[in-house]
C-alpha cells in the first residue's frame, strides 16, 4: 500500500510539473503552435522528474553506468509512447469540446492518471523487471 501511495504522490508531482510547463509555455508563446509546443514540453519535464523518482524510489534501480542508465531511461520513455497518447487525447479532447484552458488541463491530468498506471505496470514488466531486489535473493 505504501508504495501505491508512494507511486501516486510522485505521479502527481509529475503532473503539476507537466501542467506548470504547459502553461510557461503557452504564456510565452504565441503562434499556431503553442499548444502543441507546450505539451512537448510539459511531457518531457514530467517524463524527467517521474523518471528520476520512479527509478529512485518506486524500483531502487542503480544503473551500472552511464550507458546502462541511457538505456533504461530509453526504454522508460518507449514505454510512455502509448500512455503519452492516452494523456494528449484526453487533454487534447477535453480543449476541443469544452474550449477553455482550465478544462484543457483537467483533461491533461485525467489522461495523465490513467497513463501513469498503465505506465507503471509497463515499466514493471519491461523497464526495470531486473533491478527488482526480491529478483536478487538467492534461493
Amino acid at each position: 500500500m505504501q508504495l501505491a501511495i508512494t507511486y501516486a504522490l510522485f505521479a502527481l508531482v509529475a503532473t503539476i510539473v507537466n501542467i506548470v510547463a504547459q502553461d510557461v509555455v503557452m504564456r510565452l508563446h504565441d503562434s499556431r503552435f503553442a499548444l502543441v509546443l507546450s505539451m512537448v514540453v510539459g511531457t518531457l519535464a514530467g517524463l524527467v522528474v517521474k523518471y528520476v523518482l520512479d527509478k529512485r524510489y518506486i524500483f531502487r534501480f542503480q544503473a551500472r553506468d552511464l550507458i546502462h542508465d541511457s538505456q533504461t531511461l530509453a526504454l522508460y520513455t518507449l514505454m510512455g509512447l502509448a500512455t503519452t497518447a492516452i494523456f494528449w487525447a484526453f487533454e487534447l479532447g477535453f480543449a476541443y469540446l469544452l474550449e477553455s484552458r482550465e478544462m484543457r488541463y483537467l483533461g491533461g491530468a485525467i489522461g495523465l492518471a490513467i497513463g501513469y498506471v498503465t505506465k507503471y505496470h509497463l515499466d514493471k514488466r519491461y523497464v526495470f523487471q531486473t533491478t527488482r531486489p526480491e529478483q536478487h535473493i538467492e534461493q
